[in-house]
C-alpha cells in the first residue's frame, strides 16, 4: 500500500477525500469542496475506512498479494476509461483542460488493456490447475469488470460528471472493492 502511496504522491487518496468531502458537501458547494485544499471530516473518514479494509485484505491474502495486487490495479485504472466515455468534463477552474480533449473513444482507448487482460486472463486458465480456483478467477475477472463500470458510474451520476478527483477516487475505490472481493473468494 505504502509503495503504491509513494509512487502516486498519494494523487488517487487526495481524490478519494476531496471526491467524499464534495459528495457530503451537498450539490451547490460540491465543486468549492473539491477545490478546498483542506480535507473535511468525510475525506478523513473515507481514507481511515478504505485504508482499513485495505490492510484487513491484504492480511487475508497474505501470499496471495503478489497475484491478487496487479489485477485489483488494473482495475481500478481501467474504471477511469468508463468514466471518461460516459460523462462529462466539470471543473472549478475557468481553464482547465479536459481529460476529453483527447479522448479517442472507449475501443481505442481501452484496446491495450482488453489486451493486456486477455494475455493475463489466458495464462491464468493455462496455469491453474485447480478446477475451484479456476472458477473464482473467472468469477473475480466478471466482478472486476462490474465494479469498474459500477462505480464510476455511481460516482459520476452522484457528482453530476467526472474531474480529477473523481477519477482518483474511482481508482481507489474499484481497488479496495477488488481487493475485498479476493479476500471473501481466496
Amino acid at each position: 500500500m505504502a509503495s503504491g502511496y509513494l509512487i502516486t504522491g498519494g494523487l488517487h487518496l487526495d481524490g478519494l477525500m476531496d471526491t467524499f468531502d464534495g459528495i457530503f458537501a451537498g450539490k451547490k458547494k460540491r465543486l468549492k469542496a473539491m477545490k478546498d485544499s483542506k480535507v473535511g471530516s468525510y475525506g478523513v473518514q473515507a481514507l481511515v475506512f478504505i485504508t482499513l479494509i485495505q490492510i484487513a485484505c491484504i492480511i487475508k491474502i497474505k501470499n496471495l498479494i503478489i497475484f491478487v495486487l496487479p489485477i485489483c490495479l488494473f482495475w481500478g485504472r481501467f474504471s477511469n476509461l468508463f468514466f471518461i466515455e460516459k460523462f462529462k468534463y466539470m471543473s472549478y477552474k475557468k481553464k482547465s483542460i479536459s481529460h476529453k480533449k483527447f479522448w479517442n473513444g472507449f475501443k481505442k482507448e481501452s484496446l491495450i488493456s482488453i489486451i493486456f487482460l486477455l494475455i493475463f486472463t489466458t495464462y491464468q486458465l493455462v496455469s491453474i490447475t485447480s478446477k475451484a480456483i479456476l472458477i473464482k478467477f473467472l468469477i473475480l475477472i466478471l466482478i472486476g469488470i462490474f465494479l469498474s463500470y459500477t462505480i464510476p458510474n455511481i460516482l459520476g451520476n452522484k457528482i453530476g460528471g467526472f474531474n480529477g478527483d473523481a477519477c482518483g477516487a474511482s481508482v481507489v475505490l474499484v481497488e479496495t472493492a477488488m481487493l475485498f472481493m479476493n479476500a471473501i473468494l481466496l
